[in-house]
């Protein structure tokens, strides 16, 4: 079902604060994309005749963002937060409520890995393994660290074929997503990631193609439903026609925050 913004705010760890960007304040902005999000979740079970429309995730994507915004957002409701870079989400994971629902988004390195699962023990989900070294390093880790429970993953692919762009061949990616989830039990697969073309206002039709492709080989590879594995794709240019296109998750940032403010890198 279709989440809406609630009407109140609920209790938080920090005094209010209404920050604004351009014309319009963080809450403003996360209402109109939240509404946008919705509209298109019930063209999507329009044209695909669903008896409901499919819920959807929304990301907002904080990098280069102060925490204020961050509360702000969290004070109206919105808990599901991305940040792709490893020493400004440790930083910012003490400083906001323990309830945030943070998925990494950005290039993992191997020699961060440690330092991201440490400082963010209550990560809803690592988007970006992109490949089978990666994927070790983080089970390792993760089942050294927190040996009870399981980290929920994605498999980032290069549907594009950019050269440029980080994650696996399409090719590769029903093998990959195999062995993680038959031979790493410190994660759990939940779903596949993409990045579209640059060239283009978002992802391409074909990259959102690819991306459904593999989705249906991992799934038969592993033998499950092709509906078990999430898709997270479409980014602020693009995320309705990503949700038409059968997206589960999206990753929107400055039509929520605004455009990023780059500073001394993180």
């Amino acid at each position: 079902a279709i989440v809406s913004l609630p009407q109140t705010s609920p209790p938080s760890a920090r005094k209010r604060t209404r920050v604004c960007h351009g014309a319009m304040s963080v809450r403003e902005s996360l209402e109109g994309v939240r509404a946008a999000v919705d509209r298109a979740a019930v063209e999507r079970a329009d044209r695909a005749k669903l008896p409901e429309p499919p819920p959807v995730r929304l990301v907002a994507v904080s990098k280069t963002k102060p925490v204020e915004m961050l509360q702000e957002a969290y004070d109206v409701g919105h808990r599901h937060f991305g940040e792709n870079y490893v020493q400004e989400l440790v930083d910012k994971v003490p400083l906001l409520p323990g309830d945030m629902q943070w998925h990494f988004i950005g290039h993992l390195q191997g020699n961060k890995v440690a330092t991201l699962l440490k400082g963010c023990p209550l990560m809803a989900c690592l988007e970006t393994i992109d490949s089978e070294k990666l994927a070790q390093a983080v089970d390792k880790t993760w089942t050294s660290l927190y040996p009870d429970r399981k980290l929920r993953v994605m498999v980032q692919v290069n549907s594009s074929g950019e050269e440029t762009k980080n994650g696996v061949e399409p090719s590769e990616v029903a093998a990959l997503c195999k062995l993680i989830a038959t031979s790493m039990p410190g994660l759990e697969l939940v779903g596949l990631m993409t990045i579209g073309a640059p060239d283009y206002s978002g992802c391409r039709t074909e990259d959102f193609e690819n991306l459904l492709r593999c989705r249906e080989e991992a799934a038969t590879a592993i033998g499950i439903d092709v509906a078990a594995l999430e898709l997270s794709m479409g980014m602020s240019s693009d995320f309705e026609n990503a949700i038409l296109e059968g997206s589960t998750s999206v990753r929107v940032g400055s039509s929520i925050f605004g455009a990023r403010q780059y500073g001394k890198p993180p």
